[in-house]
């Protein structure tokens, strides 16, 4: 058994028994499953067969759900539509309504939306407070909370959560969890799993599938978990396509060697920043993982620089909502990942106007850095 993360990475599909197998997993492109009678499709519901209707699993899908888990060192995983829903999927394991969930202020903004309006529509109440002194989330803890929600490293100023002390705080209370959004570290820099947590989640059209050619995520935890979040799945109709799936799992192989030399060059652009002084702060995680510290760097540009006049002298460096392709890449969170997150509690975040978050890519450190040094030059005031 491999005991390494590339190794593991690599060799994380199934062969389904067969005897001259195929090099590349085939993509299962298949609404349905077949039966030879009807005692063979019994076989499916006493357990024995896996696959019956995609919807419902399918050998592509199954294998990025327990590639990642492997990789998390969880028991079992589950692949579904998109991050969004993979959330989803979790917290609908997890809580009830009448149920009570504690979150974090500086959460990615689409989850934001979901949490404050949608969980809350449903019956599902939400206490949305500031993690950054974890005694602010002791003080929200009532008699039906059943559930505290963080990220890993947050979007988009890449805050490390205190992952150890929400698990603590969890221990305190029977049957409280802890789910942790680790779409910016992935299991190559941090696996909150080991560390406590009871389901991680994967928004994988970033860097688990690595290429921007994909819509996908991944939730893994225990077996219990997985089990009731894969009956949301199936109820809700978002299970993960079989060619998306595919997609995924070829990005998941080479997981580590891209991380690695992503995080590489964020920290040589991090570092660049900090000198040149253009930045009134720069965000970057510090000691987050023996490999690296991440891939994304986020900085609060001076007002000597025109905003507008930086992203458009940006050369190659495409501008874009999402982020954690192979290519180096700027966003504008005000604009696009927290549009729907009130001013105020961006204000209160340190989210400006002047807030550019970057996904630093493969490419050549010296030559990222010379795109951001001459759009400064072209944006100076």
């Amino acid at each position: 058994m491999a005991n390494y993360f590339n190794t593991k990475a690599v060799h994380f599909q199934k062969n389904d028994g067969e005897k001259n197998v195929s090099k590349a997993k085939p993509i299962y492109q298949t609404s349905a499953f077949t039966f030879q009678d009807l005692d063979d499709m019994e076989e499916y519901f006493s357990g024995e067969k896996e696959h019956l209707y995609t919807r419902y699993s399918n050998p592509n899908s199954d294998d990025l759900g327990h590639g990642t888990a492997e990789l998390e060192e969880a028991p079992a995983g589950l692949a579904t539509s998109s991050g969004m829903s993979a959330i989803l999927a979790g917290v609908l394991a997890s809580v009830k309504p009448g149920e009570h969930m504690i979150v974090p202020l500086d959460l990615y903004g689409g989850t934001y939306q979901l949490f404050q309006t949608e969980l809350q529509e449903w019956g599902i109440e939400v206490s949305i407070i500031d993690f950054r002194d974890l005694q602010n989330v002791k003080q929200a803890i009532q008699p039906n909370t059943v559930l505290l929600y963080a990220e890993s490293v947050t979007n988009p100023l890449l805050r490390m959560e205190d992952i150890a002390g929400l698990v603590a705080m969890a221990a305190e209370r029977d049957g409280m969890r802890v789910m942790i959004d680790n779409t910016f570290p992935t299991p190559y820099l941090l696996k909150p799993y080991t560390l406590g947590a009871d389901l991680v989640v994967h928004s994988a059209t970033k860097y688990i599938g690595g290429h921007s050619d994909v819509s996908a995520g991944v939730l893994t935890g225990s077996e219990e978990l997985i089990g009731k979040a894969k009956k949301r799945m199936i109820s809700m109709g978002s299970n993960l396509s079989p060619f998306e799936s595919w997609l995924a799992c070829r990005g998941l192989k080479t997981l580590g060697l891209r991380m690695q030399s992503q995080s590489d060059n964020a920290a040589r652009l991090a570092e660049w920043f900090q000198e040149s002084g253009s930045a009134e702060q720069v965000f970057y995680p510090e000691g987050l993982s023996e490999h690296g510290n991440g891939a994304m760097v986020s900085v609060n540009l001076s007002d000597a620089y025109d905003i507008k006049t930086f992203f458009a002298s940006l050369q190659w460096i495409k501008i874009m909502p999402s982020l954690a392709g192979v290519e180096t890449t700027v966003s504008y969170p005000v604009n696009t990942s927290h549009r729907t997150v009130p001013e105020d509690i961006r204000s209160a975040l340190g989210i400006s106007v002047q807030t550019v978050r970057i996904s630093v890519g493969i490419e050549d450190s010296r030559d990222i850095i010379s795109v951001f040094s001459q759009a400064l030059e072209a944006a100076k005031k």
